[in-house]
Parts: C-alpha cells; sequence; structure tokens
C-alpha cells in the first residue's frame, strides 16, 4: 500500500465509531497537506501501524506489556518513512513478538481500525501524535514468543479477559471489530 492508496483509503473510510471517523478525516487531511508525515522527526502528527492478533481459533489476542508505557497494547511502530504501512504493521510485529514475519498472517488486506492517540514526552523526545493504522492478522498461539526490548512481556489474552488488561476507547473498539469481523466470517462460511 502506497501513499496515495492509503491517502484514498483514509479519504473514503468510514466507521460507525465517531472519533474513528474524525480520525480518517484527519487522517486525509495529513498525507495530502504533510509530505513528512512518515517520519517521526516532526513535532506534530505522523503515522505509524500496528497489528491486532488473532489466535487460530480466534479466542485471543496478542498483547505486550509496553516498556516505556507501562500499558498492555498491540505490537507496532513507527513508519521511519516507510509509506507501505501493511509492511510497517507486518515488520514491527515481528520484531515485537519475535515471530517470524513469514508466520504472520494478514486476515484482511483493508485497514481494521485507525487511532490518533497521544504520546507523552520521554527525555529528549517531545510529546507528539500518532495516527495508528492497524490491522487484523493472525499468529498460531503455539510458536514461541521471543519479544525484544520494547516490552516486558507478551501475552495471549481471552477475548473476555483484555479488558483487565487494558480499557482504552481504542482497545475497546478493536476487540469489538474482531468479535464483528468474526461473526461475518461464520456466516460467510468463511470461519
Amino acid at each position: 500500500m502506497d501513499r496515495h492508496t492509503l491517502q484514498t483509503r483514509l479519504c473514503q473510510y468510514r466507521s460507525h465509531y465517531i472519533e474513528e471517523q474524525a480520525y480518517a478525516r484527519r487522517g486525509c487531511r495529513l498525507l495530502q497537506d504533510d509530505p513528512d508525515c512518515f517520519f517521526r522527526e516532526g513535532t506534530g502528527l505522523h503515522v505509524t501501524a500496528s497489528t491486532w492478533i488473532l489466535n487460530p481459533t480466534r479466542s485471543a489476542t496478542l498483547l505486550m506489556l509496553h516498556r516505556k508505557l507501562e500499558q498492555w497494547f498491540q505490537p507496532g511502530g513507527h513508519a521511519d518513512g516507510n509509506e507501505n504501512v501493511v509492511a510497517v504493521a507486518l515488520k514491527e510485529c515481528s520484531e515485537e513478538t519475535g515471530i517470524t514475519e513469514a508466520d504472520i498472517h494478514l486476515l484482511d488486506p483493508a485497514i481494521f481500525d485507525i487511532d490518533i492517540h497521544r504520546t507523552p514526552q520521554r527525555g529528549r523526545e517531545p510529546a507528539h501524535q500518532h495516527l495508528d493504522i492497524r490491522f487484523l492478522v493472525e499468529i498460531d498461539d503455539r510458536l514461541p514468543l521471543a519479544g525484544n526490548s520494547e516490552s516486558h512481556a507478551l501475552r495471549w489474552i481471552p477475548l473476555h479477559e483484555v479488558h483487565a488488561y487494558n480499557k482504552g476507547l481504542s482497545i475497546h473498539r478493536m476487540l469489538i471489530k474482531s468479535q464483528e469481523w468474526l461473526r461475518q466470517q461464520r456466516i460467510q462460511g468463511l470461519t
């Protein structure tokens, strides 16, 4: 997915979540107005990508206890100039879980979720905002999780327990969306 495709998808994105629809509109404008939005060096809003991970039975998601923020989140990170947000999401997922990209399966090429969140100042890095483009993937929960230095822990969380780890609105939205996606797959006879 190149910059133009992402911009088109953001401009055409529709969500029944009011805040997410606003994030898509803001992302559409960002890609139109800021040629450097895929780089983290700016002090404003820039693009990141992440993955909402399901296991093969669709009963759990993989979350990481983020070392800097001390909260449970889905794997993801900065684009660092790469305008292919699918590639960024898969690379970050691989780096943060220790799972090879070949073992990370994109369940749907469409954007799964969009979020804008604030990241606090840390050291010399000023506070800034992320436009996080999220994709739905599957990883076999029997594979070992090596992780990396960006997290304290990685854990498969049963979907019905996710709120015990993170009560954030965007996590709740992805949880609900994954359950809706699963229902749709069952209706279509795909799972």
